[in-house]
């Protein structure tokens, strides 16, 4: 997860990365315009913690409208083509939150950047070397996302019904080939990342199509139909980073659904997975990190990066198990017992409703907002939307 200071007059800034990979028409514009527009809405406004606010007016006008016109008109946003864009959203927290919690977090607001890399580039060879240095420099500027979402068009797999293989083994070696080709460019000298995208969940897109997979039945598809393929994936990507082993590619499965489409009508109120969005981006690699770390004997560089910024999630977990936390806010692992940290990648369930619980009670909205991501996380488990790798 990756934090730093920025010098805003309101103060420090919590800022998230999470990058969205999809072929062409596989739904990456309906979603985040699914996911803005709805934050929009009176009734998001007045029960959520915080506000979502683009941080580009034109970019927020323009999700917003692509939102009611689906709501208003049924009418799907128009396909971009070739369009690379970091959608940069605050999470404004709201009015009354606690000053001495805000003062102690040292950040007062969050922002997540949506990396939406253009499907098209993983279908075709680059126009020339002007659009192959694009390419380039736009993968270079999502590797501060630590999640990585992969979407599987669940158009596709109903028109491909009973050969779902060749659809899906498409896909994910035109996405392999894809990163293979921009290797070159990417690696300086050949010298790996240490922050890199190393949770890349595969996620079905227009869930809605087909009521009759959960993620287990989505995972099971994948893994009968692509395995090798997601092999092959997991190689490639390793090829990018330091300490592969600590990687995740294939082993996280999410179904999604931006709105319900029917003849004439798109229902935006029908939605899946898309509240998960947040939570992946904020939450969601933290307990990864914690046990990749541990792996790692919490040395090296790599591990470094891990427990480097412990986020305030952290924070408040350690405090209800009894461990000190330093401040203020930076590289802490020196400080913190690796057997506490463990403990903490267990915190769930009622535990972890007592800290959201005595953190909105003492108006601490950042805690708050971080272990209600959690809790949402877990819900998305039970409802059997969203499948976790337990390595």
């Amino acid at each position: 997860m990756t934090q730093y200071a920025s010098n805003m007059a309101q103060g420090r800034v919590l800022e998230q990365h999470i990058a969205v990979f999809g072929e062409s028409g596989s739904g990456k514009t309906v979603l985040v315009s699914s996911f803005f527009g709805a934050a929009q809405q009176p009734n998001y406004r007045s029960s959520s913690l915080f506000r979502v606010i683009a941080e580009k007016t034109s970019d927020g006008n323009r999700l917003l409208k692509n939102y009611l016109e689906m709501r208003n008109s049924g009418v799907a946003p128009a396909a971009t083509r070739f369009d690379t864009t970091a959608y940069q959203f605050a999470l404004k927290l709201k009015d009354g939150a606690s000053t001495n919690a805000v003062k102690a977090s040292g950040y007062d607001a969050a922002r997540l950047v949506w990396h939406d890399y253009p499907g098209e580039w993983f279908e075709q060879d680059p126009s020339g070397p002007k659009e192959a240095r694009r390419r380039v420099d736009t993968f270079r500027a999502l590797l501060k996302s630590d999640v990585a979402i992969v979407l599987v068009d669940g158009q596709r797999i109903l028109e491909n019904a009973g050969s779902e293989e060749r659809y899906l083994k498409s896909l994910l070696t035109n996405i392999s080939n894809g990163l293979i080709a921009l290797k070159e460019g990417v690696l300086d000298d050949g010298k790996k990342f240490v922050q890199f995208p190393r949770v890349w969940i595969l996620a079905l897109s227009k869930s809605d199509l087909l009521p009759d997979y959960d993620v287990f039945g989505f995972r099971d598809l994948l893994v009968a139909k692509a395995s090798s393929e997601i092999d092959e994936l997991r190689d490639v990507v390793a090829e990018f980073v330091e300490a592969p082993e600590a990687l995740s590619v294939g082993e996280d499965f999410l179904c999604l659904s931006s709105a319900r489409f029917e003849p004439g009508r798109i229902d935006v109120g029908e939605r899946v997975g898309v509240e998960l969005m947040l939570p992946l981006a904020a939450t969601f690699a933290v307990e990864r990190k914690l046990r990749w770390a541990k792996k790692l004997h919490y040395r090296g560089r790599v591990a470094e990066v891990f427990m480097g910024g412990v986020p305030k999630l952290l924070a408040a977990g350690l405090r209800l198990l009894g461990t000190k936390v330093p401040g203020p806010w930076g590289p802490i692992i020196a400080a913190i017992d690796p057997n506490a940290l463990e403990r903490l990648g267990a915190l769930a369930g009622e535990k972890l409703q007592d800290v959201n619980g005595e953190a909105l009670a003492k108006r601490d909205y950042l805690t708050a907002i971080l272990t209600g991501f959690q809790l949402e996380l877990e819900q998305g488990e039970q409802e059997r939307v969203l499948l976790k790798s337990l390595r």
